[in-house]
């Protein structure tokens, strides 16, 4: 490009002379990288640094916290940043988990007198790496959002090759979805970008990335094509083809060419699973803890011992099941290996010393794999015929895993022929290729052999042919080999020998043979090197085309190691295998997982029954006694069936729930101008449309965000919607108000949390125990005291809490009669009505 066309702009620097060519340079290369991908981070080699200018670099001083100087010349300046070579994976890390694209562009020659060449030989984003050293074990979702008939949405996992697809009929159900894949990057279709409110709802919840994807149905239609051979009929909407072919493309974009990894899209129905609000994740703490060092479910159950079994559990967290069958067949593999400690032991030593299967098949399927991660490979194959006779006796799930293991000894074989047993990091390093395996190599090799052999020999030789004891034969990068002999001796050397330097006491000589030899060493060399790199390029050729096995392989792989890993955990905590059955829900002596394992075990347990004649739990009791945990308790043992593990109990019986609601904790919506109450009521309507009998629904203090007379109408009719929709609910409140629904509501039953305030001892003991019947109080002032309010405060409050209880029967009895339908009460009832009052007002226990 020549100088006068540069936007020198770009650069934000100063003076208005040309720029120097390597600015120049610059400038065209990331032009390139904008057109391609906008807002990406230029990181440009100049010797032992990456260097950043003019804007890009005030971002990157700013993002990673290194100096900001200036690049200048005679008649040009600008801002410069840069970080050392040997730091760049750890600064692109950072750069990445900052949400920011980055491309690194490389010096492809050796610097010389004049400009050196440069190329992006690396295009990074967050949704999209596949270099391990860049990868966390988990999952890297990039996403794609379009609309037509409703919402699609399109996740595609570049490090593994994973692609799915989902069609949904509403956003909220689309926030669920993503939130639970916890995409890196999401893409949206211009109908959603041009928006700006819907914009800013997509961004205030999501990593959304502003770029040209391609969302032209033409042109998605194309990229399905050119990846996945056609279209596939599952994509039966508009909408769908447009998502998966703009992950396709913009994937294929930072890839740099075909997506080899990428062989199918998989189309999942939400409904085909429970269904999981992202609201009932959070308030489980199912994969992110509510505090900084916080305990969640997946930390529990991840006794994995592969990364592609840690992604697998995650996934089946995201999707627990609705089939019993399926539900039955996992049961019964992890009650396989509960039963029988010694296959559960092998395939955990086992697996011990697999590598990251999945991944390293998709580097194998887009050719990239490094010699070593070509060696892991290997060592992983050659553990699936043991895994194999492990499980032959055995059918069911585990028999379908044995099946789809394959041991696939043709690829061990070559690989092991053609590697050697500690191969380099990098082809082209030399030392790569097993000897015997490719004849020319061979020869090269031997003949290179041959000259070095006669070097070798050389100074033992010469110093018997010229009778100089001391004459060594030497090398270094300026001269090559050379013949050193000592000031003393200079009168020996013979007629053919040239010298080419002298130092102090000594001179160093070459000869015309020496030359020759180790011309033909450098060529023998530099022509096996080449030779070996295609030998190993057609060995990831040869491994490519087991691409399909190998991912079944994986996948297999992964499955046996989540089993594996349950039945280790319900071994080692005492967990139960729970029965699937229909309609009631029972737990014996049930623990909340995440809590247990952060007390050690000393954890109080509780019952619970859920069934037609008690389907909706009213609990009662003070705040600190264990209302939250035992609401908890209930739901993750439910998760956890479904998922098809043991549960955290003496005993259970559970359903088949079609979805798990949960309203636990106050939280706000500050970036979305939305109050703690508002949240509140967002999450409780969602619940209340999308409840149904099949459905386990966990409140907890409902209305408390408003004032308490608005707060009691809202939960009490919450609490009657949801008696009526017979779903399986339990309803933890502070307004005991409510416990008087009892008498009036079938299948209602209170609870409450036992506690007991001792006066002698001025403080309250906390039971933890759940037990039948209404809490008599809450306990506030108490519980505040134990918080370490000041003495003189809870004092006040106890003294207001007692004029406040005087007069607040006289307000209550006016609210009660308020709310009487005289013309519906019968004589019975009314007389029932005057006596219960009178007890009250004798204080008299009612």
């Amino acid at each position: 490009m020549p100088r006068t066309q540069v936007p020198q702009s770009v650069l934000k620097g100063t003076g208005h002379g040309p720029l120097p060519p390597m600015l120049e340079q610059y400038v065209r290369l990331r032009d390139e990288v904008e057109e391609m991908l906008p807002n990406t981070l230029l990181l440009f080699q100049c010797g032992d640094f990456y260097e950043t200018f003019g804007e890009d670099a005030e971002r990157a001083a700013r993002l990673l916290g290194i100096a900001l100087t200036h690049k200048s010349s005679k008649d040009f300046s600008t801002p410069m940043a840069g970080v050392p070579i040997r730091t760049l994976d750890a600064n692109v890390e950072r750069l990445l988990a900052a949400g920011v694209r980055v491309a690194v562009a490389d010096q492809i020659e050796e610097a010389g007198s004049g400009l050196v060449d440069r190329k992006v030989t690396q295009l990074l984003t967050p949704g999209t790496v596949t270099e391990e050293r860049l990868l966390t074990a988990d999952e890297n979702y990039l996403g794609a959002v379009a609309t037509g008939d409703g919402y699609a949405l399109a996740l595609l996992d570049v490090s593994t090759g994973e692609f799915r697809c989902a069609a949904f009929h509403t956003r909220t159900s689309l926030y669920d979805e993503l939130a639970r894949h916890r995409a890196r990057e999401v893409l949206l279709a211009p109908e959603l970008s041009g928006n700006p409110a819907l914009l800013a709802d997509f961004q205030s919840r999501f990593p959304v990335m502003l770029s040209p994807a391609n969302f032209d149905l033409t042109a998605a239609r194309e990229e399905l094509t050119n990846t996945l051979g056609d279209v596939p009929g599952s994509l039966t909407s508009t909408a769908l083809v447009r998502a998966c072919g703009a992950v396709l493309s913009y994937a294929r974009h930072t890839q740099q060419g075909k997506l080899e990894m990428v062989r199918r899209v998989v189309r999942f129905e939400p409904g085909a699973h429970m269904r999981l609000p992202e609201a009932a994740v959070r308030a489980l703490e199912v994969f992110q803890a509510q505090s900084p060092q916080g305990v969640t479910l997946m930390d529990v159950l991840c006794e994995t011992r592969t990364a592609g079994g840690r992604r697998r559990l995650r996934a089946w967290l995201r999707a627990p099941l609705l089939d019993e069958l399926s539900i039955r067949a996992r049961l019964d593999a992890v009650e396989t290996l509960t039963r029988t400690a010694d296959l559960r032991g092998a395939i955990r030593a086992l697996l011990y010393r697999a590598h990251d299967l999945e991944r390293l098949s998709a580097r194998v399927a887009t050719r990239r794999a490094t010699p070593r991660e070509v060696a892991a490979l290997a060592r992983t194959l050659e553990l699936l015929p043991e895994a194999t006779r492990l499980l032959e006796t055995h059918d069911g799930l585990l028999g379908g895993i044995r099946g789809r293991l394959g041991a696939l000894p043709d690829v061990v074989t070559l690989v092991r022929a053609a590697l050697v047993d500690d191969p380099p990091i990098r082809a082209g390093e030399g030392g790569l290729i097993r000897d015997g395996f490719h004849g020319e190599l061979d020869g090269l090799r031997s003949e290179a052999l041959g000259h070095r052999a006669w070097l070798a020999d050389l100074e033992t030789t010469e110093r018997e042919r010229t009778g100089i004891g001391s004459l060594k034969v030497g090398f270094n990068n300026v001269f090559g080999y050379y013949l050193e002999v000592t000031g003393a001796h200079l009168s020996k050397v013979p007629a053919d020998y040239r010298q080419i330097a002298t130092l102090k006491d000594r001179a160093r000589f070459t000869r015309q043979d020496l030359r020759e030899r180790e011309r033909e060493i450098v060529r023998l060399e530099t022509a096996a090197q080449r030779l070996e790199l295609e030998v190993f390029s057609g060995l990831r050729d040869g491994l490519a085309a087991h691409a399909e096995a190998l991912s079944e392989a994986a996948g297999a792989l992964a499955e046996l190691d989540v089993l594996a890993a349950l039945g280790e955990l319900a071994v080692n905590c005492g967990w139960v295998r729970p029965q699937t059955v229909t309609g009631d829900a029972r737990l014996v002596q049930a623990r909340h997982p995440v809590v247990e394992r952060a007390t050690g075990g000393r954890f109080v347990p509780n019952d619970a029954e859920l069934a037609a004649h008690r389907h909706l739990l009213l609990l009662t009791g003070p705040n600190m006694a264990g209302k939250s945990t035992y609401l908890r308790t209930v739901a993750l043992c439910a998760l956890l069936h479904q998922v098809g593990s043991f549960v955290p109990a003496d005993h259970a019986e559970l359903p088949v729930y079609d979805a798990i609601h949960t309203r636990i904790g106050a939280s706000d919506d500050l970036a979305g101008g939305r109050s703690t109450f508002m949240v509140e009521m967002s999450e409780l309507a969602g619940i209340l449309h999308g409840v149904t009998h099949r459905s386990l629904v966990i409140l907890d203090e409902v209305g408390r965000g408003t004032s308490t007379l608005d707060g009691l109408a809202i939960a009490q009719a919450a609490l009657e919607h949801l008696h009526g929709t017979r779903a399986h609910t339990l309803f933890a409140t502070h307004y005991f108000e409510l416990t008087r629904l009892e008498a009036e509501f079938p299948g209602l039953i209170n609870l409450h949390v036992a506690a007991e305030e001792d006066e002698a001892a001025g403080g309250l003991t906390f039971y933890h125990q759940v037990i039948p019947g209404a809490a008599r109080q809450s306990y506030g002032v108490e519980v505040a005291r134990l918080a370490g309010l000041p003495a003189s405060v809870t004092a006040r409050a106890a003294q207001l809490l007692t004029a406040l209880n005087a007069g607040g029967d006289d307000r209550k009895l006016t609210r009660e009669l308020a709310a009487l339908d005289l013309g519906r009460l019968t004589p019975l009832q009314a007389l029932e009505l005057l006596h219960r009052w009178q007890r009250e007002g004798r204080k008299e226990e009612v």
